[in-house]
């Protein structure tokens, strides 16, 4: 074969080539040194040079040189386009492989997979009133776990529909969803999209922080794998509605729906679900309870979703969106809060540290709770400022210690000082009784005779309110009076030890100091101590310890705290109760609490003011009840002459008198003492002397009565019948 032929065959072999489609640089991609000189070899054995294939366009037999020029650019471009998509293939590769090392970076971060558990969520407890209504909830979370199968179906179905609406297809991470958000975002329509599905929520809630970063995105879509496959879909949704946020304090759905509509998720609308469903996006924003519009045209596009996709049907969806959710409004000043706050101050002394969702069945009744809120706050309102008094409280109780209603503060939401519980004030003249009680149980009775005059102890004076004095009377009425100077002499005669033995006996629990103006309530205590000794006296004379836990349950039924009936014995014998009882009815009847008696009741009661008006007290009780009604200032300051018999004491009265409505009226255990037959010269006021006259023998020892000297028309009846 000579030169010519071998160029010409050279010449031939582009030709060749590109009749199979692939040019020079295409076959040097695919083929090695060697296989390319074995080709070339072959290449010059083969047909002459003007040999043609007889397929080839006769166009291009014509061309000549010019031809090649032509197959020249094409091998050119399919080049350039071969090496883009051998560059683009690499780059997507070191693409992979940089994403596969950053994941693998942010998942070393986590914990071992074979080590991740959900986190336990943060126990809740549900405190219900005596009558099995909810007061509150207690816990970080504000409610109790719910599950799907005790919700209506279209609840969970509408945060699917306006959250994730493709939850059931994808594997917890929604390309498509993500696609979506990118285009609408990019385009601007319907505003910010997110591309995060249910399960991503969830694992944010769970295991991750609020912060908005790459490396968090990142965990998040590794946690979601793991939930998908360790979980079921009703499984992961049920975890979501119990652990998403939805302001003001509540987490999951139960408390939501407790807290912006004042009922349980399993009583929810369809509006009440597309408001609850909308409020996640941004909870602050769209509370219904702040901003009831922007939170109506979220529940609007949830609705719409909700029927879009079949869950609710168009009917349903046209009367969701005539009648839209409302918030409840939150009717008082939430004193059921301050109740709440003691039951969980006192819960774990019955059931140790709470580790799971349990309901406590308390004593409170949610009526009289009201009742007394509305009462005390009614008052101060029209009359606290006028007086300087802007802070109350009220406790009552059944003669048992049952707690019925507890009114810690004026409102709630602005001080959550429970004053019923844990604010020390002096007690004034209420503490008396603890004094007449001691006296009598040494000897004296309601009929003993004392001397109201000025009285002097290492320097101390102190005065009755009036500042006069009314000379000899009884215990009675120096008890219905207050008069302090008939109590201050009871205190010295007894010894103000025995006052402190006889007040703790009957459940006072503060420090009391033994001194000579402890007769006057100067020793701080309790609203709650002094209503639970006031008990004694209307239970017959029983101890009390007073409670408000009646059972606790777990959310599975089983009860792990039931209160049995107690005795913790008596404290006031028949006799003396019974004649502490006639002092405290005369006070109701005839002396400083009569504005507050209500007929067909056998009422008792004490006032007590302190010094410069700075506590005013009125404590008082039926057969049924028993009730302290505290005023004042938290910083302690005076008011402008507020009695016990004022403010109080009307606060008491309205309060008490309603909620005898209906009840049948019963005396109080071991009756009323009765005073034994006086002369028909008596009237009523009778005086008495320390000391007998010269020439009368003293009486026997332990007496009450001393010597009675006779009564003036006694007196001047004798000497007009035997002369002077």
């Amino acid at each position: 074969m000579n030169d010519r032929t071998r160029r010409g065959g050279e010449r031939r072999e582009p030709s060749f080539e590109s009749g199979r489609g692939d040019s020079r640089d295409d076959f040097d991609l695919r083929l090695s040194a060697e296989d390319r000189s074995v080709r070339s070899h072959h290449a010059s054995h083969r047909a002459p040079a003007r040999a043609e294939p007889r397929d080839m366009p006769k166009r291009e037999r014509r061309t000549g040189n010019g031809g090649g020029k032509g197959r020249g650019r094409g091998r050119r471009r399919r080049s350039i386009f071969g090496g883009l998509i051998y560059w683009t293939f690499v780059l997507g590769l070191w693409c992979v492989i940089g994403v596969g090392g950053l994941v693998a970076y942010h998942a070393a971060q986590l914990p071992p997979i074979n080590q991740l558990t959900v986190p336990k969520r943060p126990p809740n407890v549900a405190i219900l009133a005596a009558d099995g209504s909810l007061l509150a909830n207690r816990g970080e979370t504000g409610g109790r776990t719910i599950t799907l199968g005790e919700v209506p179906p279209y609840l969970p179905k509408a945060f699917v529909a306006i959250e994730d609406r493709r939850f059931y297809e994808h594997f917890g991470i929604d390309p498509i969803g993500i696609a979506r958000a990118v285009v609408k975002n990019v385009t601007g329509r319907g505003g910010v999209q997110g591309g995060s599905t249910l399960t991503q929520q969830l694992a944010k809630n769970l295991f991750l922080t609020q912060e908005r970063t790459a490396a968090r995105k990142i965990q998040e879509a590794i946690l979601a794998l793991w939930l998908e496959q360790t979980y079921s879909k009703d499984q992961i949704l049920e975890l979501y509605l119990n652990r998403v946020y939805f302001g003001s304090g509540a987490y999951g759905v139960e408390a939501a729906a407790q807290r912006y509509f004042n009922k349980s998720a399993r009583s929810v609308t369809i509006p009440e679900a597309a408001m609850l469903a909308g409020l996640v996006q941004a909870p602050s924003r769209l509370a219904p309870n702040r901003n009831p519009d922007a939170a109506e045209k979220r529940a609007q596009l949830v609705i719409a979703a909700m029927a879009d996709q079949g869950f609710v049907s168009q009917s349903a969806a046209k009367s969701a969106l005539v009648t839209p959710a409302e918030a409840a409004e939150r009717v008082g000043a939430g004193s059921v809060n301050y109740a709440a706050d003691y039951v969980m101050d006192v819960l774990d002394d019955f059931i140790g540290a709470v580790d799971g969702d349990v309901t406590v069945l308390t004593t409170i009744d949610p009526k009289l709770q009201s009742l007394a809120e509305t009462t005390l706050v009614e008052v101060l309102a029209a009359q606290g400022a006028k007086h300087n008094a802007s802070q109350g409280a009220v406790v009552s109780m059944a003669p048992d210690g049952a707690l019925r209603a507890l009114i810690g503060g004026r409102d709630y939401t602005k001080s959550q000082f429970n004053r019923a519980t844990a604010a020390k004030r002096q007690p004034g003249s209420s503490f008396k009784p603890f004094v007449y009680l001691a006296a009598i149980e040494h000897g004296l009775t309601p009929d003993t005779i004392r001397e109201d005059s000025p009285v002097s102890i290492k320097g101390w004076q102190p005065e009755n309110n009036s500042r006069t004095y009314r000379g000899p009377v009884t215990l009675k009425t120096a008890f219905a009076f207050s008069l302090n100077t008939i109590a201050v002499k009871l205190n010295q005669e007894v010894t103000p030890k025995e006052v402190v033995r006889t007040a703790q006996r009957l459940g006072i629990s503060s420090g009391l100091q033994a001194n000579p103006s402890l007769s006057l309530g100067t020793s701080e205590v309790t609203p709650i101590e002094l209503t639970s000794a006031y008990a004694s006296f209307a239970n017959g004379g029983q101890s009390v310890l007073p409670y408000v836990i009646r059972e606790v349950k777990t959310m599975a039924g089983k009860v792990v705290y039931t209160r049995k009936a107690s005795n913790f014995g008596t404290v006031v014998q028949p006799q003396p109760l019974s004649m502490m009882n006639a002092m405290f009815h005369e006070v109701m009847t005839g002396g400083s609490g009569s504005k507050g008696n209500f007929p067909n009741w056998e009422v008792g009661g004490k006032s007590g003011t302190t010094q410069d008006f700075r506590d005013a007290w009125f404590v008082g009780f039926t057969s049924k009840l028993v009730t302290s009604v505290w005023v004042g200032n938290d910083d302690n300051s005076a008011m402008k002459r507020v009695y016990g018999s004022g403010l109080p004491l009307e606060v008491w009265g309205k309060y008490m008198k309603a909620a005898h409505v209906g009840q049948q009226p019963s005396p109080l255990p071991g009756g009323l003492w009765r005073s034994g037959p006086k002369s028909i010269f008596d009237d009523g006021a009778p005086v008495a002397s320390a000391q007998p006259p010269q020439g009368v023998p003293n009486q026997p020892a332990g007496s009450d009565r001393a010597w009675i000297p006779p009564a003036p028309q006694e007196k001047n009846f004798l000497e007009r019948l035997f002369g002077g």
